[in-house]
């Protein structure tokens, strides 16, 4: 605790235990990520077929998360390195989206070529985003620096209301 250092923290006493939940058989065992990633497309759509309008709430920042797995693991069938760097890019990206923009909504749009994969998160800010310099102990302003770090390429397009931050990573075809 600040302003504590070097002092020792009270230790509960007595014969206290703590309780274990067990679940019931009343109880929905928890939905799986398999789950959660068919009930997104179910709820939002695909992003590798159209636009995923979502809201600009923190909590679509794991929607697109998992629609970002399921596309690059079971629709294209990639490797899970790709899916991993994939779904933390999206992450930071959704993340900006929805700190910075003020924005209602956010799409998400993934493209397939040859070679390559582009995922998009589009949204109506024509504020860019900036990539700064990072240090060590810094506990925000990474996730440009990742983005930069984890892809081939990456970058903002902007358009009469709105911009597209964008990134590519290239890909082994089978």
């Amino acid at each position: 605790m600040a302003g504590l250092e070097g002092t020792e923290q009270p230790r509960q006493r007595g014969g206290a235990t703590a309780a274990r939940w067990v679940p019931g058989a009343e109880e929905e065992p928890a939905p799986d990520a398999q789950d959660l990633a068919t009930e997104a497309l179910a709820t939002y759509g695909n992003p590798a077929e159209e636009d995923v309008r979502l809201p600009s709430r923190p909590e679509s920042a794991a929607v697109a998360r998992r629609l970002t797995q399921w596309v690059v693991l079971r629709h294209w069938k990639l490797n899970p390195q790709i899916a991993e760097h994939a779904v933390l890019l999206v992450s930071e990206l959704v993340g900006n989206a929805v700190r910075h923009t003020g924005a209602r909504v956010f799409a998400l749009r993934m493209l397939r070529r040859r070679g390559w994969i582009r995922i998009e998160v589009r949204d109506p800010s024509r504020g860019l985003p900036c990539l700064m310099p990072v240090h060590e102990l810094d506990t925000s302003g990474r996730g440009l620096f990742l983005v930069d770090k984890l892809s081939d390429r990456w970058g903002v397009d902007l358009a009469p209301r709105g911009k597209t931050t964008w990134f590519e990573m290239r890909v082994l075809d089978r």
